[in-house]
């Protein structure tokens, strides 16, 4: 009876699920350590955060683009795509035009202010990611790119089964 109760006061079970070892675990907390280190070059220098980097930097490397998709590009919500818009067209670096085709959407691009913050930006993210794989021997580079693909197109079809079960197999 005492080892019954003390398994359902601390959790502990035998099955018991141990995050430090749990991939998607590992890589959250991976992602979240990367945002937070790199939104440190420009969250007080440019006052704009993840959702704004993300945005400013998809249209750096792509040039027009709807709000829809830098979203699916980006994976974010598209609410989060709207405010981060939002934000960066109040502080004139990001422009807006209207699609004429559907009037429903915009096409989004950098403006001149816009393009010149990304031009700053880009040699320094750039840096900060040979720091970060710094770690990494050169020879596993090319293995660890590959392996991180898998896991997004994996997680991605995971995800669409989810969302659109077929039924049973």
């Amino acid at each position: 009876m005492n080892d019954v109760i003390d398994k359902e006061t601390t959790g502990n079970t035998e099955a018991a699920l141990k995050l430090d070892g749990f991939l998607p675990y590992t890589l959250n907390v991976c992602s979240n350590q990367v945002s937070q280190a790199l939104s440190r070059i420009y969250a007080d220098r440019y006052k704009i955060g993840v959702p704004e980097w993300r945005v400013l930097v998809t249209l750096g490397e792509f040039g027009m683009m709807t709000a829809k998709a830098i979203g699916h590009h980006s994976c974010m919500h598209k609410t989060k795509v709207s405010r981060a818009v939002a934000l960066l067209e109040r502080r004139k670096l990001v422009a807006r035009r209207a699609n004429r085709a559907d009037l429903r959407e915009a096409f989004l691009s950098l403006t001149p202010a816009g393009r010149d913050v990304y031009d700053e930006l880009a040699p320094m993210a750039l840096d900060f990611a040979e720091q970060l794989l710094s770690v990494v021997d050169p020879a596993d580079r090319a293995a660890l790119d590959r392996a991180l693909k898998k896991l997004i197109d994996r997680s991605s079809q995971i995800n669409d089964d989810i969302a659109n079960p077929r039924g049973p197999r």
